[in-house]
């Protein structure tokens, strides 16, 4: 068999935490984020859209956000098309670009003058393992896959 190429996407995610001095109440103003991304992702010709997807231009046309969901913070599930898209997501997450982005991002959900996001994690190791999924094996037909973050991480599947 020879190889063939595949369409490979890795899913990013990133845990972000509140600063509680930005906000007045931290859960309510999580959850007040979270329904607004619902709500807005739920209508594609909801007014908001232009202005979220201005607010996300900087992560590139090869990621996405996703998903939004609050657990003991905000969870993040970002897509990426390409590995130089998931390499750009990387130096914005490690230059502090993607915590202003996201700092805007909730700042606009929430309705509140600012808020501050006083954590942002992405383990290297959730990084690397995303990474491996963009080479594929040498002379395997690889199924396209999916990485998610290290508590739900699916293995390449071989044919």
């Amino acid at each position: 068999m020879t190889p063939q190429s595949c369409n490979v996407s890795a899913v990013v995610g990133v845990d972000a935490g509140l600063d509680e001095a930005s906000v007045d109440d931290v859960g309510q103003c999580e959850d007040r984020i979270v329904s607004q991304w619902r709500e807005v992702t739920a209508d594609e010709k909801h007014q908001l859209h232009v202005q979220i997807d201005e607010i996300l231009r900087p992560l590139g046309l090869q990621t996405r956000l996703l998903v939004l969901e609050r657990a003991n913070s905000i969870a993040l599930c970002f897509i990426c098309m390409t590995l130089s898209a998931l390499m750009s997501l990387r130096d914005q997450w490690r230059n502090g670009q993607l915590r202003d982005v996201i700092n805007s991002l909730f700042t606009f959900l929430s309705g509140a003058s600012t808020v501050r996001v006083k954590r942002l994690t992405w383990p290297l190791t959730d990084y690397e393992r995303c990474s491996e999924f963009f080479i594929p094996a040498q002379g395997k037909i690889i199924k396209p896959t999916v990485c998610l973050n290290s508590n739900t991480s699916l293995g390449t599947e071989q044919l």
